[in-house]
């Protein structure tokens, strides 16, 4: 008898003994990001750096449409981000409209290496916003990579920073990042930007749908405290 109430005593104090996270789990945000550039820009470089940590010197080229997801936690929130990786050949373009739809950020990638790419980003951002159709494409989300900086030591670049830079500002003074997918080069900060940035144009989102009016400023819209 006295063991069996041993027993009961045991099974009625096991809950103290949870972990406070079981009890006080962080809210769960799914951010739908999609990767946008010429083919050969190194997109799916790109994810496969920031989602496994791996990188690979084999270019085949994306048919279609695809998407990786990894898991991060930003103050209070676990974000998922669904980073979606569309072909960047024009025959594909017109795949656009289901795979745009319902994203909340958009990653223009080009290579800082060649030229073309870098040009072509005004058709992409242009696309996307018109597949996309956001409520307010002024503010919508967008942070431009300009990737392959580890080349040849940086001495066959061909668009300086301060080119893109200034092309950022006239789009509303959007997020930029000089990386390196090969080298794993600033892909974490880009990434950790991508979700802060969509995060804070989500609460903007909320405060239009309940009719507050806006107090927050330009530059805090476009920031990204990282």
């Amino acid at each position: 008898m006295k063991k069996a109430k041993q027993k009961e005593k045991k099974i009625e104090e096991q809950p103290e003994k949870w972990p406070s996270f079981f009890l006080q789990s962080p809210s769960l945000t799914l951010l739908k990001v999609i990767v946008l550039g010429d083919s050969g820009v190194g997109k799916t470089s790109l994810m496969n750096q920031y989602v496994h940590k791996k990188f690979s010197q084999h270019y085949k080229a994306t048919i279609g449409a695809d998407f990786m997801t990894k898991e991060l936690q930003i103050d209070d929130k676990l974000v998922t981000l669904q980073i979606w990786d569309t072909a960047g050949q024009e025959r594909f373009h017109s795949l656009g409209v289901s795979f745009y739809r319902g994203a909340d950020c958009c990653i223009l990638v080009y290579d800082v290496n060649v030229y073309k790419t870098f040009e072509t980003l005004q058709n992409w951002h242009e696309e996307f916003l018109e597949q996309v159709d956001p409520t307010h494409p002024e503010t919508f989300p967008f942070v431009l990579l300009g990737n392959k900086v580890d080349i040849d030591g940086g001495n066959s670049r061909v668009v300086s920073e301060k080119t893109a830079r200034d092309w950022c500002v006239s789009k509303g003074n959007i997020p930029y990042f000089e990386i390196s997918a090969k080298e794993d080069y600033n892909v974490e900060d880009a990434f950790l930007c991508v979700a802060k940035t969509a995060l804070a144009n989500e609460h903007e989102q909320d405060i239009y749908s309940q009719g507050i009016p806006e107090s927050i400023s330009e530059s805090e819209q476009r920031g990204c405290a990282c």
